[in-house]
């Protein structure tokens, strides 16, 4: 009997001791990972800030197939929130608590496990780099006496549990925004007349291969010159090409703006008056990056050569830009209408 009650009595000591021991032991925590995405900060801010989102690249859905998720009415910015319940992974919950636009985002996490309830903060940091978006990804927190007391039988501290997961999810999210990033779409719409106008425009010759990178610069310096001399333009900017070599590679072309009248410059101008004819045109539209711009010409040609049109002999074929860079940094969104001439 005197055995039984020592046994009690160390058993208890030990208890206690280990409590002591658990109590004691720093709780603090935090997890951080980064990586870089090819992709501006921009689009990544708007990936991660539509909780909707999450469901694409996040590495725990991927690890539970009973997961069920449930979102608040507001999935984006300040209050957005979704929860989800797993008999698997536990259930838990999170929601955006602060939002800086572009640059980072603040969470709280919610997790339901088996020791307890516990509430950790969870961030985001966005950093516009050379090669496009240094993304970190971080929780932090403090483990409350249970966890700790959970963790001391784990082969796996918190943080390498979650440290992989947290790299997964980065790579996850870097596939899922390219992905997106790469959607586009080539509708030819057939053959309809365009008004014509005056315009205002810079030319230039290049290769093949630079002209998106110049055409960009020529239209904001003719922006700018209108601008400077109180110049109104009409519509989008556009790109008339006066010259399309293939063999050689090279093209001359002009960036323009359309005005309702027409504008005298002065001799020594760097920006000319232009004016385009009202005139029957096939157009095509691309919903996507400028890299798809050559399929969506082909596509235009191959319309033209179906339906036995001829190509105008004075008229030349031109691209305006609905929606580009300026107005969008996801390529996904950009809006190109591709006019050609014809008899």
């Amino acid at each position: 009997m005197k055995i039984f009650k020592y046994l009690l009595f160390l058993i208890l000591i030990l208890i206690i001791g280990t409590s002591i021991y658990v109590a004691t032991l720093n709780g603090d925590f935090q997890i951080e990972e980064t990586k870089i995405i090819n992709a501006p900060k921009e689009v990544v801010f708007n990936e991660i800030n539509e909780l909707r989102n999450w469901q694409d690249w996040e590495p725990w859905s991927g690890e539970a197939e009973d997961m069920i998720l449930n979102y608040s009415d507001n999935t984006s910015g300040e209050g957005a929130s979704y929860s989800w319940k797993s008999e698997k992974m536990g259930n838990g919950a999170i929601t955006t608590t602060k939002v800086n636009p572009f640059s980072s985002i603040q969470q709280e996490i919610t997790l339901d496990a088996a020791f307890g309830e516990s509430q950790n903060e969870v961030y985001w940091k966005l950093e516009k780099v050379e090669n496009g978006t240094q993304v970190t990804w971080g929780m932090k927190g403090e483990q409350s006496f249970m966890e700790k007391a959970a963790f001391m039988f784990r082969e796996e501290s918190l943080s390498e549990m979650m440290q992989p997961r947290f790299a997964k999810g980065l790579q996850n999210l870097s596939a899922a925004i390219e992905k997106k990033m790469d959607v586009y779409a080539i509708s030819v719409d057939g053959i309809t007349q365009h008004g014509g106008g005056y315009y205002m425009y810079t030319t230039t010759a290049s290769k093949v291969s630079q002209i998106n990178e110049k055409m960009g610069n020529m239209i904001e310096d003719i922006a700018a010159y209108m601008d400077q001399n109180n110049i109104e333009r009409t519509g989008n900017p556009f790109v008339l090409y006066n010259e399309w070599n293939q063999e050689n590679n090279s093209a001359i072309f002009s960036a323009a703006y359309f005005t309702p009248n027409e504008v005298i410059t002065p001799a020594e101008s760097p920006v000319l008056t232009g004016y385009m004819p009202n005139q029957k045109v096939v157009k095509t539209t691309l919903k996507g990056n400028y890299d798809n711009l050559q399929e969506a010409w082909d596509k235009a040609y191959a319309f033209i050569q179906q339906n036995n049109l001829q190509l105008s002999e004075e008229g030349k074929a031109f691209e305006v830009y609905l929606t580009g860079p300026e107005k969008s940094k996801n390529p996904a969104e950009w809006l190109t209408s591709i006019y050609i001439p014809v008899q």
